[in-house]
């Protein structure tokens, strides 16, 4: 876990010092120009500095078809790099347990510092690469079909890195539509009952998908 998460700071390290040069050098003949007009789908404005947004995407959690959800907050610095807070829940579907003769599902959620370098932000469709460091917890819940309840079997916590790529589209001047995906990493966890693991740091780790929308000045 240690190896990832300085392999993650190093990569966004890295790509800060290389968009923070191109904010000077990518635009030759257009250099002018792009220093001064930000460009969206629907015209060109002025650059600006924070946006907060929410998420919601598809995940697949212990082999059982998941939705998440989320939002984050981000200060943009020379508009190639945002430094922020964020989150994501999350739930699998209802399904079987023979184990405990119920039905059950994951739920949970976590969160922590983003890292976003930004390609090329002033053209209106870039690219953007949001890493999450940070920590979260999963629950394992059944449902009592007799009383319509539901009881949480165990819980456990976790450490995570999810780095993630977002294809985003300026719409206007202040609102971007993100498509993305990522992968999460997890220190290692059991969750179960009654001695019987259920799920592992597996049943986490594994590709997002993800549509974001933001709203800020940027």
């Amino acid at each position: 876990m240690k190896k990832l998460i300085i392999t993650s700071l190093l990569l966004s390290a890295f790509f800060i010092s290389s968009f923070a040069q191109e904010s000077d050098t990518l635009y030759g003949p257009y250099k002018e120009k792009k220093q001064t007009e930000y460009m969206t789908l629907f015209g060109n404005n002025r650059p600006g500095g924070a946006y907060g947004a929410f998420s919601f995407g598809y995940a697949q959690i212990a082999d059982e078809h998941s939705v998440t959800f989320g939002g984050r907050f981000e200060w943009i610095a020379a508009q190639v790099v945002g430094f922020g807070f964020g989150g994501k829940g999350f739930i699998n579907e209802y399904h079987y347990e023979p184990v405990i003769d119920r039905d059950v599902f994951l739920t949970g959620g976590y969160g922590g510092m983003y890292i976003e370098p930004i390609l090329m932000p002033r053209f209106p469709v870039h690219l953007a690469f949001p890493v999450l460091l940070g920590a979260g917890g999963i629950s394992y819940v059944s449902k009592d079909l007799d009383f319509e309840d539901n009881f949480i079997e165990d819980s456990e916590a976790f450490l995570l890195v999810e780095p993630g790529a977002e294809l985003e589209m300026n719409l206007t001047r202040h609102i971007r539509l993100a498509f993305g995906a990522s992968y999460i990493f997890t220190t290692p966890f059991d969750i179960g009952t009654d001695g019987n693991t259920i799920a592992g740091a597996k049943a986490m780790e594994g590709i997002n998908y993800n549509i974001t929308l933001k709203f800020g000045k940027f």
